[in-house]
């Protein structure tokens, strides 16, 4: 295969590199499979891209080599990707504000992906049109489950949690982390949606203290779930539906229905890989916010 081969793709014009290289030895899934992936999965995934500014991981030598995040757009980038520059206030870098790259359009994705950008987080908010800030539109509970716990405690979690929710007349839905627990989100039910998810965490660990915990505290989380209310804040980010995961094989962080949540037993139940997510969504749409 050759090293660089020029595309078009829909008005836009475009070189990809290296398509040949391996990005997830364990599976042999190469670059130009996360690209074919990325294509694929473009029509539900980027709804959920729109208008929020994405903060890339990246992993230019694989899954297996060094990575790094990236929130300011890359310098050498084509002149036609979108960015919105806005205020970074108590930067771990320092920087005043970051130059975010916004995902509007297929090509800005394939592009994302010839550069390894892996994984694709985005905040709970998104910029108005002119590059203001809005307020959170989702609230979102990470559930991250601390060993022996798996993602099947995080299911049982969240049936919870949706009951909760569901008694104050709050809708839920909830995808998979990609990773080893899943994330739960509604529409923002209130101003502070940060205060709201405390409470919803702090209550359910008094209810199930075998089970659930809302504190960070490493030494309380073994064989239990964290309920990180946290991920509201509005400086944070969660990893995107649809996004893949950097883990040995090329999983997907997958909007699941309740029905599968309900029905997990064990940890496979709830591991999808890029090529089951393409075929789910041929099947079923997209089931994320529904």
């Amino acid at each position: 295969m050759p090293k660089e081969v020029v595309v078009r793709v829909e008005d836009r014009v475009l070189k990809l590199t290296n398509l040949d290289k391996v990005l997830y030895p364990g599976f042999g899934f190469t670059k130009g499979e996360v690209i074919d992936y990325y294509t694929r999965i473009a029509p539900v995934l980027l709804p959920h891209l729109k208008d929020r500014p994405v903060t890339l991981k990246r992993y230019p030598n694989g899954v297996d080599g060094k990575w790094f995040f990236e929130k300011n757009a890359p310098e050498h980038r084509p002149e036609w990707v979108r960015t919105v520059r806005l205020e970074s206030p108590g930067s771990a870098k320092g920087n005043e504000s970051v130059n975010y790259v916004m995902v509007d359009e297929l090509a800005t994705l394939v592009w994302l992906a010839n550069l390894a950008a892996l994984e694709l987080h985005v905040p709970q908010w998104t910029v108005g049109p002119r590059g203001g800030k809005r307020d959170p539109d989702l609230l979102v509970f990470d559930l991250d489950p601390g060993a022996p716990a798996t993602v099947v405690e995080c299911a049982r979690v969240a049936e919870r949690i949706r009951v909760v929710l569901d008694d104050d007349g709050v809708d839920s839905w909830v995808k998979t982390s990609g990773n080893k627990g899943m994330q739960m989100y509604a529409y923002a039910p209130a101003k502070d949606t940060s205060e709201y998810a405390r409470a919803v965490a702090l209550r359910l660990s008094r209810e199930m203290p075998e089970l659930v915990v809302a504190t960070m505290a490493k030494a309380q989380r073994p064989g239990r779930v964290l309920i990180d209310w946290s991920q509201n804040n509005p400086a944070k980010t969660t990893v995107a539906p649809y996004s893949l995961r950097a883990r040995e094989r090329p999983a997907v962080s997958t909007p699941v229905t309740w029905d599968e949540v309900e029905e997990c037993e064990v940890v496979e139940d709830l591991v999808f890989t890029a090529d089951e997510v393409l075929e789910r969504v041929g099947v079923v749409g997209d089931l994320f916010g529904s």
